[in-house]
């Protein structure tokens, strides 16, 4: 835990994102852990603390998906493929292409266009990089970080 640090601004994204759907979900490859970077425990501890932080401001996660799996071995659920994808469309009845997926790399990028969801680029993390990589035309959104991302669809709602 004493790595993982959550953006000041990240709570107050959440809710102005909660108000615009009912259902918030994480989709996340950690392949940290099938390299030895962290183990699932300390993993498990994060996501045990953000989601402690979300219920502190009287918000749910919808779902939390984790794909542990190396890049490179043919996984069907790893990002930018779709598995988590399809078991948080099945376990919330949702319509993906209904969907926003909000990301900062590649992966999310290309996962989000696969499954016709609109995308947003968050530039922070590994963002900017990622902005370096793909083709504008690909993403339905580029902001500064969640926060500005979340005022954007406010605005564009009203």
């Amino acid at each position: 835990m004493k790595d993982f640090q959550l953006y000041s601004f990240s709570l107050d994204a959440l809710k102005s994102l909660s108000t615009l759907s009912p259902h918030l979900c994480i989709i996340t490859n950690q392949s940290g852990i099938s390299r030895g970077l962290i183990e699932k425990d300390e993993l498990d501890k994060i996501h045990s603390y953000l989601i402690g932080k979300i219920k502190q401001e009287n918000m749910e996660i919808s779902g939390l998906y984790v794909c542990t799996d190396l890049p490179g071995i043919g996984s069907t659920r790893r990002k930018p493929q779709s598995g988590m994808f399809f078991e948080a469309e099945k376990d919330l009845s949702i319509k993906l292409n209904q969907c926003l997926m909000i990301g900062d790399s590649v992966s999310d990028i290309e996962a989000g266009n696969r499954l016709d969801m609109d995308t947003m680029l968050v530039l922070t993390g590994r963002g900017q990089e990622t902005l370096k990589k793909i083709s504008d035309k690909c993403v339905s959104f580029t902001v500064k970080n969640v926060y500005e991302g979340a005022k954007t669809l406010l605005n564009s709602k009203n």
